[in-house]
């Protein structure tokens, strides 16, 4: 695979900045794709071996997994067009950064988990607030709606990290793009993967 992780921590690191995710299934009757906010699960090592969420008992990705529980996970992180006025090289062409990753799963439905699923997603999304929502809030609404949300856990198989962030570039290059770029998460990222190439400067 080409623009690996630094580490698998970094995929990680991607699922917990990027939740919503694209799962992308297939069986006898079509395929299914479904944009879903998933939480990353890890064992005692760190290693992620599982994606957790929910989706609606209405989504006909549900009988898809059911009859085919292979799928694919596309995490969707940063990314961005370089331009070359970011470049003083004359001949230098444009190109497209990004972090990505696909995950191999194996989905298995859990709906004794349903109300956890939400509850942990909530939780996760609610940090950080002055005063962070909880689902309890809404209990009296839950026995209607619990019903109709069914949690899955997507077992992971294999993880495929793509991590373009301008790494082939040469060091006077990344100092130049990475010095001219608005900020933001891409350019976050890129210093990341370039922190022993960068001048002082271009780290701020």
């Amino acid at each position: 695979m080409k623009y690996p992780p630094r580490t698998p921590d970094d995929v990680i690191a991607l699922i917990d900045q990027y939740p919503l995710c694209w799962l992308v299934s297939a069986g006898a009757s079509g395929f299914g794709a479904s944009p879903l906010p998933l939480l990353a699960e890890c064992d005692a090592d760190g290693a992620l071996v599982a994606l957790f969420g929910h989706m609606a008992m209405s989504n006909p990705q549900v009988a898809l997994l059911r009859e085919q529980p292979e799928a694919l996970v596309l995490v969707n992180g940063p990314q961005g067009y370089i331009s070359p006025e970011y470049q003083a090289n004359p001949i230098w062409v444009p190109t497209w950064n990004y972090a990505a990753a696909t995950v191999q799963v194996v989905v298995s439905f859990v709906p004794e988990e349903t109300r956890e699923s939400i509850e942990r997603l909530t939780d996760r999304m609610e940090q950080g607030r002055a005063a962070p929502w909880q689902v309890s809030d809404a209990e009296d609404r839950l026995p209607a709606m619990l019903p109709h949300i069914i949690a899955f856990r997507a077992h992971v198989r294999s993880i495929d990290g793509r991590f373009k962030l301008g790494r082939d570039e040469s060091r006077t290059g990344i100092n130049q793009i990475v010095g001219n770029m608005d900020r933001g998460p891409l350019r976050d990222w890129m210093r990341l993967y370039n922190e022993d190439r960068l001048e002082e400067e271009t780290q701020a």
